[in-house]
């Protein structure tokens, strides 16, 4: 089963290597790992997927619960949630007709355009897993 833990964290150096650490330390994998800057420029969240049974999940918000630079730690696994997945994919173009057939696949794909330039086309795709 995998689990979704949130952590709200101090915005310094070193504290994502710590908690990355701790928790591949203890031998536990991450499956993802989203980190970003909340509206307290001194904090971030963290949200973390790690696979594992329950002993997994309470180890690791334990573990890194006791971190001193962690402010909290929340398994929301079981809470309402939006789970999403992104993808950005950076195609190489070398003719105008190029350009409109991958911009034509990407309205096909309901792909967005993040980005063109005259050697490439940057796309982004949303989606559940």
């Amino acid at each position: 089963m995998e689990h979704i833990i949130t952590a709200l964290v101090e915005n310094k150096p070193g504290v994502l290597a710590r908690i990355v650490g701790l928790i591949s330390g203890r031998g536990y994998n991450i499956e993802t790992l989203n980190v970003g800057p909340t509206q307290d420029p001194a904090v971030s969240k963290m949200t973390l997927v790690v696979p594992g049974d329950d002993h997994v999940l309470e180890q690791v918000t334990l573990q890194v619960g006791k971190l001193i630079d962690v402010i909290g730690v929340t398994d929301v696994t079981g809470k309402r949630h939006i789970d999403r997945e992104l993808i950005l994919v950076e195609i190489a173009i070398d003719s105008v007709a190029r350009r409109a057939e991958i911009l034509d696949l990407a309205t096909l794909f309901k792909a967005a355009v993040a980005g063109v330039s005259q050697r490439s086309v940057t796309l982004q795709m949303v989606g559940s897993t």
